[in-house]
């Protein structure tokens, strides 16, 4: 198989584990607990991630001076962002979930810009706030059909997409050397013990009830998105460019999109529909490098100069 088959390979299956990661969330909450869920999903995915770590010789542990952010990376990445998106999805469908998280580039271009400096181009700014006053409108919009719920459940996706952007700025400023196993493999093993000890202390939590669709759930979420979502898309990253990796997170949310109309008939009004165009159009904006639009000035300057 060709570099170029592989590509598409992952490409494909990036956007399918990430389209169906939100439907699976919304399965497992049937008949589990959204913490006790988290836990059993990180417990799942931590032994793999470290089995993989192994095989590919990542080392398990942080490098030294930087073990504080094992407790870190736990907290801010997995346990409270994960939790809050599958506690959301209590009150949205599955479908809005996966829009709003699909405005992660946007929210780490902002972060980037306020943290660590980064100047934006005029297109990238330009797509940046196509992005978000998108999203308003049609969080506007559901917000008005859902009434109270949607409120809810749009502020827990909101609170997570902005916690997992400030965590990736700052791992790129103080730990942009840790492999990608290494910084998954140990947290989300912390990260499944602290969500066990907050759900037995604050969830209901009935064994019996658990049905096998919302445990064949949980064991997805764990097995193929935890562990499946990250390998494929470390894996796109090597063998693309970050452009073209990026755009998954405009395919994933017309998957999420899809099975949540077949499945639980639920479809976004006409009006979000529409606004889905320059949402995605400005997530794409984001992620354009700048040498793309400097090399198209260059060229057309360089044949206006010829003539």
């Amino acid at each position: 198989m060709n570099s170029k088959s592989v590509s598409c390979l992952l490409f494909i299956s990036v956007c399918l584990i990430w389209g169906t990661t939100w439907f699976a969330m919304e399965v497992a909450l049937e008949t589990i607990p959204p913490i006790f869920a988290t836990a059993m999903r990180f417990l799942l995915a931590a032994p793999l991630l470290a089995a993989l770590a192994k095989l590919f010789k990542q080392p398990l542990l942080f490098p030294r001076g930087k073990g504080q952010w094992v407790l870190i990376v736990a907290m801010m990445y997995f346990a409270i962002p994960f939790t809050l998106m599958i506690y959301g999805e209590q009150y949205i469908s599955s479908g809005l979930a996966s829009i709003i998280f699909a405005n992660m580039p946007v929210a780490v271009m902002l972060m980037s810009g306020l943290f660590l400096g980064l100047r934006l181009a005029k297109h990238q700014l330009f797509g940046l706030v196509v992005a978000v006053l998108s999203l308003s409108l049609i969080l506007g919009t559901e917000m008005q059909l859902g009434g109270t719920d949607y409120v809810i459940g749009s502020a827990c996706l909101g609170m997570a997409v902005v916690i997992h952007a400030v965590m990736y700025v700052l791992v790129q400023k103080h730990c942009k050397d840790i492999q990608v196993l290494t910084y998954n493999a140990l947290p989300c093993f912390v990260a499944s013990i602290l969500l066990f000890f907050v759900s037995f202390m604050g969830e209901s939590i009935d064994y019996h009830a658990f049905s096998s669709e919302s445990m064949s759930a949980v064991a997805y979420l764990g097995f193929v998105a935890s562990v499946g979502g990250i390998v494929a898309y470390f894996k796109l990253g090597q063998v693309s460019t970050p452009f073209q990796a990026s755009i998954c997170f405009l395919i994933f949310p017309v998957v999420a999109l899809f099975i949540s109309a077949y499945v639980n008939n639920e479809v976004l009004s006409v009006r979000s529909l529409g606004l889905l165009v320059p949402l995605l159009g400005g997530i794409l904006l984001t992620k354009v490098p700048k040498s793309a639009f400097t090399w198209r000035v260059t060229r057309a300057n360089r044949q206006t100069t010829s003539m």
